[in-house]
């Protein structure tokens, strides 16, 4: 889709092109920043440093002020006030990495234009089909131009995506100055997607009174309730002993762990809740006869519930040892992030001011809980308010992850009227 520019006609009153949007996009995906909780570095992985420096560069040549990057791959930068009227300083955040889920590495997209319905071919070779069965929210797409990969990555939408809608949204004001705004803040993050996000990030630094980030799905989605989160490590201990001499010393830690997992509730997995549903999610498991070892995450949005779940687990835990013997069974939890509705009921006139945006630029809010989290849950119990904006992709962490580029440019422009209208 050569030359396809944004049209910024509907909103001002006049019909002016910028920086293609899409092309932006595209460049931040050719960079390869899927990040790796294993490796205990800041940024986990180093392509993440790479694509901030190459924002960081373009920044600075767009004209943006205190363009700042620290060692931890954390990348600010100041639109400054263009009024003396006294306006609250507004920020705009979204995510560098891309999820470990699946590789996101040789990314290669190709553009569907004016997608008329039906499957979607994405890699004849190897028969790869974005089929509509799976896959019917495509179906709100008919006419759009749609993003997608061939099969055989993840496209990156999440949260490249958020971070091109924030640069070109800064990049249009700047050329723009008749448009009157206060002071606004952007940052740029590593590892979100490996919980890490807002490891180093200096919010008083960042010097917003509230922020957005740019991360969620589908156009209208506007969240400021999330998962209560920890992060949960079993341990079983067994013993080991000839299998012909085992009778009454030998203690396996498989069977102990298959045990385990047995005993919790089988009907509150992700597959089997929604909504405001909590759940506990296996996500990784690994032993032999001495030790085996089971990796949960825990999440509910009610805060009684969810220290309930942590105590249920621990109980568990305790079961099994007066079974097996005291120490048999080691549990350690470690809090995540916290349900951000806590820090935002106190200053709701954030979400009123998304959603008038939305509306003027419009879009129909669809406010609804976050299965997850996001930067901003941890930012907002930091003392930065940060509802969460859609960013416009479907199908994030998956090789049939996609982007219309109309969802794109709303997400943008939804940008624009919160600043205009701040």
């Amino acid at each position: 889709m050569e030359g396809r520019d944004v049209t910024m006609s509907r909103l001002y009153g006049f019909e002016i092109t910028i920086m293609n949007i899409t092309d932006r996009f595209l460049h931040y995906v050719s960079f390869h920043t899927t990040s790796d909780e294993t490796t205990g570095t800041t940024p986990s992985t180093p392509g993440q440093m790479v694509l901030a420096r190459a924002i960081r560069d373009e920044l600075v040549k767009m004209g943006m002020e205190d363009v700042t990057l620290d060692d931890n791959g954390y990348l600010m930068a100041t639109l400054p006030a263009n009024t003396d009227e006294n306006k609250p300083v507004i920020g705009f955040i979204a995510h560098m990495d891309t999820a470990p889920d699946a590789s996101g590495k040789d990314i290669r997209p190709f553009i569907v234009e004016n997608y008329q319905g039906g499957d979607i071919m994405l890699n004849a070779e190897k028969n790869i089909v974005l089929e509509v069965e799976k896959y019917p929210e495509i179906k709100h797409y008919i006419g759009n131009d749609i993003i997608c990969t061939d099969g055989t990555t993840l496209l990156g939408a999440d949260d490249k995506a958020g971070v091109a809608e924030i640069i070109t949204a800064m990049e249009y004001l700047l050329q723009h100055p008749e448009i009157k705004h206060g002071k606004v803040r952007i940052g740029f993050t590593p590892d979100e997607e490996i919980g890490q996000g807002a490891d180093y990030f200096d919010v008083q630094s960042f010097g917003a009174d509230w922020a957005y980030t740019m991360d969620g799905g589908a156009v209208g989605e506007l969240e400021y309730e999330n998962f209560n989160a920890a992060g949960c490590k079993v341990i079983i201990k067994g013993v080991n002993v000839h299998p012909g001499m085992a009778y009454g010393k030998m203690k396996n830690a498989m069977l102990i762990a298959n045990e385990f997992v047995s005993l919790m509730p089988q009907a509150e997995t992700p597959a089997c809740t929604q909504g405001y549903q909590g759940f506990y999610h296996i996500v990784g498991m690994e032993g032999t006869v001495e030790e085996a070892r089971l990796n949960y995450i825990i999440r509910d949005h009610d805060r009684k519930r969810f220290e309930d779940r942590k105590q249920f687990v621990q109980a568990l835990a305790g079961k099994l040892n007066d079974k097996y013997g005291e120490g048999t069974v080691v549990v350690e939890l470690r809090d995540q992030y916290y349900n951000m509705l806590e820090k935002i009921q106190p200053v709701m006139h954030v979400v009123e001011l998304a959603k008038k945006a939305m509306a003027e630029a419009g879009v129909a809010p669809k406010v609804q809980p976050i299965r997850g989290g996001t930067d901003g849950a941890r930012l907002s119990f930091e003392g930065l308010p940060c509802p969460n904006i859609f960013a416009g992709g479907e199908n994030f962490h998956s090789r049939f992850e996609y982007l219309p580029i109309q969802s794109m440019e709303k997400a943008m422009q939804v940008i624009l009227k919160i600043i205009e209208l701040c």
